[in-house]
């Protein structure tokens, strides 16, 4: 019969591998130890990675593996782990599932009781943040809005009272539709920094009032070029932002000594939400005492 410790020791592992963003001397000597380690290296793009690979002078089996095929082909590459294979996912650039396809796959490992080891490294969010000079203590990332103007805008207007710092990802082609969107939804003073092209030759951060960085960006000819991080401040608290105030907090307060009716309107007018909305919550709140 075998051993526990056999039967462990012919599983593989799945490592999830951060690459560069743009300059390749971000990646890691761990990283590229790993990438040489490995039985297969699944990729969002073949192409694209097999570059990367050719660079470091590896050669290794490589499975495409993005958003259309993904819950097609996990069920394969875990199968292939559990004979004893190693199988590393890299995205196109930067630490996979951040925006990126693998999701399916980790989830599937973890049910399976297969080791998922992440290898970190490069990732756009943080490296964008971390030289922003906004707050760090929270934030909120929100990866891409929707394409479309009017379902950008309404994403936009959730988000408009929350007060931990913003972060999206923004293509060059819609960068300067989604500025006048901040700028419409959360006014023209709200503070914005935005990281172009980070860690290449031609890395650039626009920073300042909304309605400014809009117009750096329409007076910048290269505007139009690389992959953005967008970082929008928080809301402040205070007047004018009373969705800082827990709703469901000065509810509670008031139920036990007022009518809903009346709960709700002060509520409301702590809070700057809906008087309807919060008159719906508070009798959620007294049926659920």
């Amino acid at each position: 019969m075998e051993s526990d410790n056999a039967s462990a020791a012919s599983v593989g592992t799945l490592f999830i591998v951060a690459t560069p963003i743009g300059n390749l001397d971000d990646l890691s000597r761990r990283a590229e130890q790993v990438l040489a380690g490995v039985d297969l290296v699944a990729a969002e793009d073949t192409r694209h990675s097999g570059r990367l690979l050719q660079h470091l002078a590896i050669n290794k089996p490589m499975w495409a593996l993005h958003d259309h095929n993904e819950r097609e082909r996990a069920s394969s590459l875990l199968d292939r782990i559990e004979r004893g294979e190693s199988v590393a996912l890299i995205s196109d650039a930067g630490t996979p599932l951040i925006s990126d396809p693998g999701y399916v796959l980790v989830k599937a490992a973890r049910q399976r009781g297969i080791v998922v080891t992440p290898i970190p490294g490069a990732c756009a969010m943080v490296a964008a943040l971390s030289a922003a000079g906004l707050p760090t203590d929270r934030f909120l990332f929100e990866g891409f809005l929707p394409a479309k103007a009017v379902g950008r805008r309404k994403a936009l207007q959730v988000l408009s009272r929350e007060t931990a710092t913003l972060i999206f990802y923004e293509s060059p082609r819609r960068i300067q539709g989604m500025m006048a969107d901040v700028v419409s939804v959360f006014g023209g003073e709200r503070e914005v920094v935005l990281a172009r092209e980070l860690t290449k030759t031609f890395e650039t951060f626009y920073s300042g009032a909304a309605s400014g960085v809009l117009a750096q960006l329409e007076e910048d000819p290269n505007a139009g070029k690389g992959e953005y991080v967008v970082m929008v401040a928080g809301a402040q608290i205070g007047a004018g932002e009373g969705a800082s105030v827990d709703a469901d907090q000065v509810l509670a307060l008031l139920l036990p000594e007022l009518p809903v009716k009346k709960a709700a309107k002060i509520a409301a007018e702590l809070t700057g939400r809906s008087r309807n909305e919060l008159y719906q919550r508070a009798l959620e709140l007294r049926e659920s005492r």
